[in-house]
């Protein structure tokens, strides 16, 4: 039997790669003869340069840079860059991920994605013409600000001084302080969603509550956002008109906007990792196929690694079973994007409590109950 296993992370609790081995571990229990090819799978988030750079078969000649730079509080912590000739891979999540934050610290009221400026900036020293950067996972909601100002190109005030850190500060923005100078180097934000910037399916209302946003904190960012979108169409030479509404201007709390307002472009974040580390061969080469992530949820179903992988197993006829922490999919809806079967830690262990502070074990305990069904 010839099985792939491509999970995403589990979200605070175990990265793809450990995923991955724990469900190998388990169906090698039930079926140690089945030849196992894993490939841990990032739609732009956490793990995104991960899933580029461990077994890839594209760009396993690509150098992993070190970079210094910051947390969404300003804090130091170590970063990298994937250089693949004349292409950089950015993953935002190392610089602004929600991961780097306790609980009690998460704010997008004064998180800040200025952490990204350095990341981009060592790609375009080392000499890239095209930068792609993951987004997702990110505990900012200041429409890349931050990252602006890392490059030159802070937000100001109408007396003319730096705003302070942070989305609920933009509804003062009169201008930026300077265009950031890439030396023409192509920006493409890489990501697993198409919200709008601002509104009810924007990035404060939708993503801004698991960051720690309150009601009233989302209306306030939603109108700080709208007022920094006006500011980049009119500052930003290239800016596309209609920013706030452009599809994946939400991304990573509005990440996309600024990368868009860059002249960048949005692709899919699996979709780029699906083709980079030539997951079709793979799929074109095994009987069954296993993925999952931490939340198999309605937004799983667009866009995101377990979509991907589902339809592309789908096309090829291949039984594709999802391994989760926690199911809310309907089955229908996730029948129709390619899933056969899904199984959740919740429901091996009876509480989210437990599925969250044994993921390893219930995901043995996973792989090995998928390979009793699945394996010859």
């Amino acid at each position: 039997m010839r099985v792939l296993v491509g999970p995403d992370k589990f979200a605070g609790t175990l990265s793809a790669a450990e995923a991955a081995a724990a469900v190998v571990e388990g169906w090698r229990e039930v079926a140690p003869d089945d030849e196992i090819t894993v490939r841990p799978l990032s739609d732009g988030g956490p793990g995104f340069l991960d899933s580029l750079s461990l077994d890839s078969l594209s760009l396993d000649g690509a150098r992993r840079i070190p970079v210094d730079t910051y947390d969404p509080l300003g804090r130091p912590v170590a970063g990298a860059v994937l250089l693949d000739g004349e292409t950089a891979y950015v993953e935002s999540a190392q610089a602004c991920g929600l991961h780097l934050l306790a609980p009690a610290e998460r704010d997008p009221r004064v998180t800040t994605s200025y952490g990204l400026g350095p990341l981009i900036s060592a790609a375009v020293e080392h000499g890239a013409r095209d930068v792609v950067v993951g987004l997702g996972g990110s505990a900012t909601n200041d429409a890349g600000a931050g990252m602006l100002a890392a490059l030159d190109a802070a937000p100001l005030d109408a007396g003319g001084y730096a705003l302070p850190y942070g989305g609920a500060a933009l509804v003062a923005c009169a201008r930026l302080g300077g265009v950031p100078r890439l030396r023409g180097v192509r920006l493409v934000a890489a990501t697993d969603v198409d919200n709008p910037l601002t509104g009810l399916h924007g990035a404060s209302s939708v993503f801004g509550p698991q960051k720690g946003a309150s009601r009233a904190d989302v209306l306030e960012l939603d109108a700080a956002l709208a007022k920094f979108a006006e500011v980049l169409e009119r500052d930003l030479p290239g800016c596309p008109p209609g920013l706030a509404d452009a599809p994946g201007a939400g991304a990573a709390g509005g990440l996309g906007a600024a990368i868009l307002a860059l002249g960048g472009r949005c692709e899919s974040g699996i979709g780029l990792v699906r083709r980079l580390s030539r997951l079709d061969e793979v799929l074109d080469a095994v009987d069954v196929v296993i993925t999952g992530e931490g939340s198999f949820d309605h937004q799983s179903l667009r866009g995101k690694v377990i979509s991907g992988v589902a339809e592309a197993a789908r096309d090829r006829g291949l039984p594709c079973v999802v391994l989760a922490g926690r199911i809310s999919a309907g089955r229908r809806e996730a029948a129709r994007i390619g899933v056969t079967a899904a199984h959740s830690l919740e429901e091996h262990f009876g509480s989210v409590e437990e599925a969250m502070s044994r993921p390893a074990e219930g995901l043995r305990a996973l792989g090995a109950r998928a390979a009793r069904q699945w394996s010859r």
